[in-house]
């Protein structure tokens, strides 16, 4: 089955009572059983509920795995596989990663005895180099939030497995319509489906898909047992959302590469973050694992001081000033103030993220209106 037609149909099926062709939201919490421990295949709503189950299934699909597990956000995700962990377990992760799994890691689980090692993961032989007894997991984001690096996925995780190290590759960036991890040796895909996947900046929910049947067990068990769990409607969103991810993704790629391509040559604009260039360093291995290059843009100013950022941020019409990404409208943001702010300022400086960088998540918007509105703002 084709990805344009999984998104459509992969898990799901008309209602059996009333044939309707749109998943119901089953908005319940608990479920009536004929005898004690007789039902049929739900008992209470945190542990499973039809509308969930039915967007556990398509996510599974999309992913390419065998078990798809959702959660209440994107970071509650990331918690669930964290708690994976045992005291003494070390990490090694990108040192370009989302400021919210950065402060997951350092703020809450380094004082349950659990290190993390921030690293360029580009660099294969330094993530070697780091690898001891203790170490337990690999996180993974590609592209990476905000510089936009690439990490080989396939070399990072099959270097994992022969350690015996899991492996978990944060897919929010690109999304299941640009690449499937798990193809490429990842042990997790994890979403902030708020993104991409529900694509219309009106839910939060986040998600995990794997294809081995006992790390799907343990996180199936944590799900339950620490309740993270998303509402039926949460899920209804996401699947409704889900159905036009290829076209909606694939109309904002084409965006942002038209964009990137104005910003390269913009005399206000002395950087620009984007895979699809060809000067990107990690733009052949982006084009050996994603389909297109991604919708998210990140560039800096000539003038890099935050005060030129403020008024560029500050002027746009069609790009709102928010945080988040991935809807079909395009947003601007500031990482090292909002998204990125609880990482200190000076492990921001040494990826390059300064206090004049600019990250947009591109939308589907007509380009020339969107390349208009930050010329005007740039001048």
């Amino acid at each position: 089955m084709k990805f344009g037609t999984k998104v459509i149909h992969a898990g799901i099926a008309p209602d059996a009572t009333t044939g309707a062709i749109m998943t119901p939201i089953f908005q319940t919490s608990t479920y009536a059983q004929a005898a004690p421990g007789q039902h049929k295949g739900y008992e209470y709503a945190r542990t499973q509920n039809p509308t969930r189950s039915v967007l556990e299934k398509n996510l599974a699909a999309l992913e390419e795995g065998r078990y798809g597990i959702c959660f209440s956000s994107g970071m509650a995700a990331m918690d669930s596989i964290m708690k994976l962990l045992h005291p003494g377990d070390e990490i090694i992760s990108t040192n370009d990663l989302y400021g919210g799994s950065y402060r997951l890691m350092t703020k809450i689980y380094e004082k349950f005895g659990i290190k993390a090692h921030f690293l360029n993961m580009g660099d294969i032989e330094a993530v070697k180099a780091r690898i001891n007894d203790k170490t337990k997991l690999f996180w993974i984001e590609t592209p990476t939030n905000p510089m936009l690096n690439i990490i080989d996925i396939e070399k990072t995780c099959a270097l994992a497995r022969d350690y015996g190290i899991l492996s978990c590759v944060d897919n929010t960036f690109a999304s299941p319509y640009l690449q499937t991890p798990l193809t490429m040796g990842a042990d997790m895909a994890l979403h902030s489906a708020t993104k991409y996947l529900g694509g219309h900046s009106d839910v939060v929910h986040g998600a995990i898909v794997v294809k081995e049947e006992k790390l799907a067990e343990q996180l199936y068990f944590i799900q339950n047992a620490a309740g993270a769990v998303p509402g039926p409607q949460d899920c209804f969103l996401v699947l409704r959302g889900i159905k036009t991810l290829h076209l909606r993704v694939e109309r904002a790629c084409q965006n942002a590469e038209r964009i990137a391509h104005f910003l390269l040559g913009h005399p206000k604009v002395s950087k620009v973050y984007f895979p699809g260039l060809p000067n990107h360093p990690g733009h052949d291995i982006a084009k050996k694992q994603m389909r297109h290059f991604g919708a998210m843009v990140s560039f800096d100013l000539v003038d890099n001081q935050y005060a030129a950022a403020e008024k560029v941020l500050s002027t746009t019409h069609l790009f709102t000033l928010a945080e988040s990404l991935g809807g079909v409208e395009s947003l601007i943001s500031h990482p090292a103030s909002m998204t990125h702010a609880s990482i200190p300022r000076e492990e921001r400086l040494k990826v390059g993220l300064t206090d004049s960088l600019i990250r947009l998540s591109v939308g589907v918007e007509d380009v020339e209106d969107l390349i208009e509105d930050l010329d005007k703002a740039l001048q």
